[in-house]
């Protein structure tokens, strides 16, 4: 991939590196050659979870923390990967404020510092699950975002695209608003407020039913983590990205039964599923993006189709299963 070569001796801060998303995308930039801080506060990752290589430096902080961010800052990267969320629908319903001051504040705070310092490229972590609505046309494009939505996250999502779309707009900051759909995969430790696919994996493998809320038809966009990885080094590479918002997904809806009924034969399951009424918030039944846009732009092209995916997340589940069961938290 030609796009990771332009990181190599560059300075890359990924703010919550030590999730999913932030450790896959740090260990891929530390493999060509860049320098990355990785800032998280922990405060639903695991340092364990974090690669270990001399050229990134983990800081434990947190982005409403100015002194944290002067910090990070002072070593003035290049590049700066926003992945620091509170996360996400259930967690935002159920702490409305906290999610306005991460989301919301703690995203305006690390763009003034970026635009300070004059960045290379700030590529920020929206979601396509989030700032498209029910009034929006299946598949979702980027230019058919809603403004009638139902959850704190989603509300805070897109404010986040308002304010890096200030920044570019006002200060000329070159900037990539980049809509994930539904991201799986190894480095994702299973909790109360964390995805369904972690968190099936984690029923299965200790013998319990799964519970589907609804009635297993309904569809997800799911991508998998090292698709979203080349997305976002792309969009880090690319001018033509620059000022855009662009759907990282993998362009096929999958049922929620299917997705069930798979990780109960991996794992070989007796317990089966059980079904629970719908979520009061959880109000699309369907997601599937278009992902057009990042073909043309960045020349995306998903490349793990959903089974494989789910093997190697439960591989890494069977190599990581003591530590996951020590961190998991419900």
């Amino acid at each position: 991939m030609k796009d990771i070569k332009i990181y190599d001796g560059k300075c890359v801060l990924v703010t919550g590196g030590a999730g999913c998303i932030g450790s896959n995308l740090s260990r891929r930039l530390g493999e060509a050659g860049a320098h990355v801080i990785i800032l998280d506060n922990l405060s639903s990752s695991y340092e364990w979870n974090i690669p270990m290589m001399e050229n990134i430096e983990f800081v434990k902080g947190d982005i409403l923390d100015d002194e944290i961010l002067k910090r990070v800052y002072k070593e003035r990267p290049d590049y700066v990967f926003h992945l620091a969320a509170h996360f996400a629908n259930q967690n935002s319903v159920d702490h409305p404020e906290e999610d306005l001051l991460v989301n919301g504040l703690g995203t305006l705070k690390v763009l003034e510092y970026a635009q300070l310092i004059g960045v290379e490229r700030f590529i920020y972590s929206s979601s396509g699950c989030g700032v498209y609505g029910l009034d929006s046309k299946i598949p979702f494009k980027e230019d058919d975002i809603s403004i009638s939505l139902h959850t704190p996250y989603q509300v805070t999502k897109l404010l986040g695209e308002l304010y890096t779309n200030y920044f570019h707009n006002l200060y000329d900051l070159p900037i990539v608003n980049a809509r994930f759909f539904n991201v799986y995969g190894p480095g994702e430790v299973p909790g109360k407020y964390r995805n369904v696919i972690p968190n099936f994996f984690y029923w299965a493998m200790n013998n319990q039913p799964l519970p589907i809320t609804g009635d297993g038809t309904e569809t997800r966009d799911w991508t998998f983590v090292d698709d979203i990885i080349n997305g976002l080094i792309a969009m880090g590479a690319r001018k033509k990205a620059i000022g855009e918002a662009i759907n990282l997904g993998s362009g096929e809806e999958h049922q929620v039964i299917e997705m069930a009924t798979i990780i109960n034969e991996l794992t070989g399951n007796k317990a089966g599923i059980v079904y629970k009424p719908r979520r009061e918030w959880d109000a699309k039944t369907r997601l599937l993006s278009s992902i057009e846009k990042a073909k043309k732009l960045l020349d995306y092209k998903p490349k793990t189709t959903f089974r494989e995916g789910l093997e190697k997340t439960y591989q890494w589940f069977k190599e990581n299963w003591e530590l996951i069961q020590k961190s998991a938290e419900f």
